[in-house]
């Protein structure tokens, strides 16, 4: 032990990504901090270093905690890698440094455990479980080193493995201090005055769900326990004494207990007050309509969240079988997008690609039944990860459902590509199951991307919505003809061409999403890539020139000329000075609309007259669209304008803008 330092000096890391210009505040190591501080014997004894909360350089980060006598890593997927590179190097520079590792990176299992020491020799302590308590005893045992009466801990004595079984979760989560509250990130906020920061609200813990691809409810053990609402109210207080923009709440399912209500009012009533937070993202519960409906009517009311988020991952009954997941029912999925559609409350769906027992089929199938049951802002397609600790990691698991993965980098959508740290992390990503073989994980992300790219980012939603109401054609046969390659259609060909050669990428260890230096200078989804190229390259004409000969069988010609050339006049784009006139002969908006507030409208034919609104939100640069129409309208699919019907006595002619049909007799 270094004899020259009076107090023992615990070094703190849980690094996280920046999202847009903050960070989160390090709740996790926290709240260990937190609760050590409270029921140290001698707190005097110890000090606590401001945590490393950030990717820097490794060597960076390791001269900051070279004179800890104990560091504690907090690792998850997102920050196990550059963890471990801090870690040895620490290790190498000074034996005597203990390294303890916690967090859901950690495996829990004995023989998880016992492999995860002998591969990183580095680590002298693995932490599984609730952190609190084998975090309060480490330090407590530190100067004696000796862990044997620890419990939730893995640890190697000379060449013997010594696994202390689990603690008991704590049921009085009161008896764990509020980092917040007890000013523990105090000294890290002012130490960083430049910085943004997010934040996470924990009211529960425990999930009583046990999907087998999350963490969540194994780690719990079903059982849900509550922090006191005087607690969760005095920290949702000091979100707006501290001026806190965007608060994440990290409960499983939030709704699932009847205060959770009491939670929402009482972040809505500070926004009003302080105007801080300015957005609280949740995680809903499931099948609790009315409650699902009045939480996030709250906050939507209160401009708190973007979009709701109805997860339903698969569709399919036997794929929900082998996940062990149980699902938001088809019923209350319905009605609620039903009940947020008529209060023009936007929403979106996840839909995990490659999970066990899910065909290319299934899965496209599921996708238009969401769609069909109202879901028309948009779908987030996940390519499916398997995380440490969950069933699905298991190789028996694996076996059964012939999941063949490949690793990856994480590069999450949206991020810089200059990164201060050249350390990657890495994913096992899904890229092959036994009922999905590789060229159909193939054909399954290409199609996601195209029904990104022709519906939820707008370019075709009026005529795909309108041939499938006129002629009862399902959604997946309209768009599995535009996946159809053909030399007469050149932009769409060398869409495809895009799209397959990506998805290779992705199977091959590549990342997920699409470098562009040019726009922003971030990694950019696929779909979204390509439309911005379409738009950016002034490719639209002739893309909706194909699209018009792709579709040419399913309307007349007259009606689909029509229907195409309204939805690109309603495509949001920057330089637009003037407002838009335009005269249609069939109802096609009152159609649109209606299939968006689950109303079934007849189509018509006479004179139609709408203005649409293109100067109530300008772009004056490519710069600007790239951020506030393709990024940030992502979630809520809000690419098109504001159209409006035009009384006849009041229609304005701007002459050089009008988009006027008086050739479609």
């Amino acid at each position: 032990m270094k004899t020259k330092q009076k107090k023992i000096k615990v070094g703190l890391v849980q690094i996280g990504d920046k999202f847009g210009d903050q960070y989160y505040l390090p709740y996790s190591i926290g709240v260990l901090q937190a609760y050590a501080q409270k029921n140290l014997k001698n707190p005097e004894d110890y000090e606590f270093l401001i945590p490393v909360y950030k990717r820097i350089f490794v060597k960076e980060a390791a001269n900051y905690l070279s004179d800890a006598d104990v560091v504690f890593f907090s690792s998850y997927v997102w920050n196990f890698q550059i963890n471990l590179k801090i870690a040895k190097w620490l290790k190498e520079k000074d034996n005597e440094c203990m390294i303890i590792f916690g967090g859901p990176q950690v495996p829990e299992s004995r023989s998880g455990m016992k492999t995860f020491l002998n591969k990183y020799p580095f680590i002298d302590i693995g932490s599984y479980g609730e952190g609190e308590m084998p975090f309060l005893l480490i330090l407590e045992n530190i100067k004696k080193r000796s862990w044997e009466n620890i419990p939730s801990i893995g640890f190697m004595k000379g060449k013997d493995f010594i696994y202390n079984k689990i603690s008991e979760r704590i049921k009085n989560l009161d008896e764990v201090p509020s980092p917040y509250l007890e000013g523990i990130f105090d000294s890290l906020i002012k130490a960083n005055l430049d910085e943004g920061w997010s934040a996470l609200l924990e009211t529960n813990r425990g999930c009583p769900y046990s999907c087998s691809y999350c963490f969540w409810g194994t780690k719990t053990k079903n059982r849900i326990n509550q922090y006191t609402l005087t607690r969760v109210f005095k920290e949702i207080d000091w979100f707006s004494k501290h001026k806190i923009q965007f608060v994440f709440c990290c409960d499983a399912n939030f709704g699932i207990l009847k205060r959770d209500i009491d939670i929402a009012k009482k972040v809505a009533e500070n926004k009003k007050q302080y105007r801080y937070p300015e957005a609280f993202s949740v995680q809903n519960t499931k099948n609790s309509t009315e409650k699902i409906f009045t939480l996030q009517k709250i906050l939507n009311d209160n401009k708190l969240q973007k979009g709701v988020n109805l997860a339903l991952q698969s569709l399919n009954a036997d794929t929900l079988k082998s996940i062990n997941r149980s699902n938001i029912s088809p019923e209350t999925y319905k009605k609620l997008q039903h009940m947020f559609n008529q209060h023009k409350i936007a929403t979106f769906s996840d839909m995990i690609i490659g999970l066990p027992n899910e065909s290319f089929s299934t899965f496209a199938d599921g996708v238009f039944s969401v769609i069909e049951s109202g879901q028309h802002n948009r779908i987030q397609f996940i390519n499916l990860v398997l995380l440490e600790n969950t069933q699905m990691n298991e190789p028996t698991y694996q076996k059964k459902y012939g999941l063949h993965t490949v690793d990856s980098k994480i590069i999450p959508h949206h991020t810089s590509l200059n990164s201060k740290s050249v350390i990657h992390e890495i994913q096992k990503l899904v890229i092959a199951t036994d009922k999905m073989p590789k060229n159909d994980w193939i054909k399954t992300r290409i199609f996601c991307w195209i029904v990104s790219l022709i519906y939820f980012n707008k370019l075709l939603q009026i005529p795909i919505m309108l041939i499938n109401r006129m002629n009862s054609i399902n959604f997946r046969e309209l768009i599995e003809i535009f996946m159809q390659e053909s030399k007469k259609h050149k932009v769409m060909s060398e869409i495809l061409s895009f799209f397959n050669q990506k998805a290779k990428e992705i199977q091959k260890g590549g990342s997920e999403h699409v470098a562009s230096q040019e726009w922003l200078n971030i990694w950019w989804p696929a779909d979204e890539y390509i439309f911005i190229k379409l738009c950016y390259e002034d490719l639209l004409d002739k893309f909706y020139n194909e699209a018009k000969s792709i579709m040419c069988d399913f309307l007349p010609d007259k009606l689909l000329d029509e229907t195409v050339r309204f939805n690109q006049g309603l495509l949001k784009l920057p330089f637009i000075k003037n407002d838009l006139d335009i005269s249609l002969k069939y109802n096609i908006f009152e159609i649109y609309q209606g299939v968006l507030n689950g109303m079934d409208t007849k189509l018509k034919k006479g004179v139609f007259h709408y203005t649409i609104d293109r100067t109530s939100t300008k772009w004056t640069s490519w710069e600007e669209w790239f951020k506030e129409v393709v990024w940030y309208g992502t979630k809520k699919g809000a690419y098109l304008y504001s159209c409006y019907p035009l009384n006849n006595n009041k229609r304005q002619k701007r002459c050089d803008e009008e988009f006027h049909y008086a050739s479609f007799q």
